[in-house]
């Protein structure tokens, strides 16, 4: 799956094609999505999460600087690489189960998806804004403690930050329909913790945990959806990691080198 990013992004490229990307990563100014015709219809709340500033890179994990979280997930301008950083979470209990997540019908982007715990994107705020791997890792884990209170309920005191292992990166690019997508470099992050839920049913239709014989009777059922960075994941490297949970894991934490799964 791994393959070699055909065409450069570099800060000069992305800030030639995208003069909308705000060089000041922190409190950069943005315009409101309220009245944007590109969402209109779509849902109030989901709407306004588009506000959100996510992190402009370049295709080596360099911040570029801060777009609206629909400026980065519109395919017109993934398509000319418009690149952000992201996170997903992988939450097992201590019986070794996954939590899964059903995305709400909601949401903008590969709604009615199941997928991994919690997938969202560090913002460009204090705190989540890293650059070197070290405090990328730092921040995406402050954002995924933000995004599993958001969409789950699940109290930080429950997912403590040290308590988050980064695993590793991924590269992918994914359509969500013909207007919407995913260009992003994830950060994969794994934790064991018995937590609460209190969904949020604006992000989360459905959660569910599961063995790994469970999630594979998941893949085979032709009813169900999932989104396409979780079966990257899962194709790739998941039930190697999941088999390690109790011992060995940490031969597989801190990678420094970006999976390419374009």
């Amino acid at each position: 799956m791994t393959t070699t990013q055909t065409s450069t992004i570099t800060a000069e490229n992305i800030l030639r094609l995208f003069p909308q990307v705000n060089t000041t990563l922190i409190g950069a100014a943005r315009n409101t999505t309220s009245s944007d015709n590109d969402l209109e219809g779509y849902d109030e709340e989901q709407i306004r999460l588009m506000d959100e500033v996510c992190i402009v890179l370049d295709e080596d994990d360099m911040p570029i600087g801060s777009a609206s979280k629909k400026i980065c997930h519109l395919m017109e301008n993934i398509d000319k690489g418009l690149l952000h950083r992201a996170f997903s979470v992988f939450l097992f209990d201590f019986q070794n189960r996954l939590l899964l997540q059903q995305r709400a019908s909601e949401k903008i982007t590969f709604p009615d998806m199941w997928t991994n715990t919690c997938c969202s994107h560090p913002l460009g705020i204090p705190g989540e804004t890293g650059v070197g791997l070290d405090a990328s890792v730092q921040g995406v884990r402050r954002a995924a403690q933000r995004k599993l209170d958001h969409e789950l309920g699940i109290q930080a005191s429950q997912v403590p930050l040290e308590k988050f292992d980064f695993l590793t990166r991924i590269h992918y690019k994914s359509a969500s329909d013909g207007k919407w997508g995913e260009h992003e470099i994830d950060y994969i992050l794994f934790i064991r913790a018995n937590v609460n839920l209190s969904v949020n049913p604006n992000e989360v239709q459905d959660t569910r945990y599961v063995s790994q014989s469970e999630l594979k009777e998941m893949f085979e059922d032709k009813s169900l959806k999932f989104t396409p960075w979780f079966k990257l994941i899962c194709q790739g490297m998941l039930f190697e990691w999941w088999d390690h949970l109790d011992s060995g894991l940490e031969k597989y934490t801190g990678e420094k080198e970006i999976r390419r799964m374009l």
